[in-house]
């Protein structure tokens, strides 16, 4: 019974609150920063996020009650709270690399990844105590994924497309016009992407085209137009390249 009682202290209990006001407050900063990953439905969403930061914020906040650890019968153990976040670090390293997702020349699942990455630490600030810093990355976070978005589409950059033209037999494809076509057209075909494949006994070319100025390059509606009007050309398929 004594040894029952020695986990129900006033300091005990007092650290028990503590924590648990360090968890709550972890999940409703997850929860936040992982709504906007659920409005734009992805798969890790606020569950997931409120999770991770819960999780980070409650392997660093115990690091701080060493003496109260075990009933108060372990203050001779010695605790490096910077062993505990390598470790945070790595697991979270596995669940990030769990949603990256590759398809031909689209990547996904990188926003989503880094933003996992970043709960943590949000997670890790809350539960050593730097309740200011935790809050003000949250809201950076938010604002990152929110609105750097808008900002990019608006700055000048580049534009990557990855295409497949399907032509007809008996039609021979030639690399040369191909890239003269796309120079007109405000692209740069990427010659190392070029694979050519067969089906049905029709000559499959995949390559990538990279928009030198997107404000200024043809637009994918366009080219599909432009592509149907051919006349060796079967099928083709146009996916803008996601990163």
């Amino acid at each position: 019974m004594h040894t029952f009682q020695q986990y129900w202290t006033p300091g005990l209990f007092a650290a028990n609150v503590n924590i648990g006001a360090h968890l709550l407050g972890a999940l409703v900063l997850g929860v936040l920063v992982g709504y906007e990953r659920t409005f734009k439905g992805r798969a890790a969403g606020m569950r997931v996020y409120g999770l991770v930061c819960m999780a980070s914020a409650a392997l660093t906040v115990f690091a701080g009650y060493v003496p109260l650890w075990y009933g108060g019968s372990a203050a001779s153990v010695g605790a490096d709270p910077t062993r505990l976040v390598q470790g945070i670090v790595s697991g979270i390293g596995f669940l990030c690399g769990g949603v990256i997702m590759k398809d031909g020349f689209t990547i996904s699942g990188l926003t989503t990844a880094a933003s996992i990455w970043a709960v943590a630490a949000i997670g890790v600030l809350l539960g050593v105590g730097f309740y200011g810093a935790a809050v003000l990355f949250a809201v950076f976070c938010m604002l990152a994924m929110s609105l750097l978005r808008k900002l990019e589409a608006k700055l000048p950059g580049r534009a990557t497309l990855e295409v497949s033209l399907t032509f007809r037999t008996g039609t021979s494809p030639d690399l040369e016009e191909l890239v003269a076509g796309a120079q007109a057209r405000g692209y740069q075909l990427v010659r190392e992407s070029l694979t050519i494949t067969s089906a049905d006994q029709l000559s499959v070319w995949r390559f990538g085209a990279v928009a030198l100025d997107r404000s200024r390059a043809t637009s994918p509606a366009l080219l599909a137009y432009e592509l149907s009007t051919l006349e060796g050309v079967a099928g083709f398929a146009i996916v803008p390249s996601r990163h």
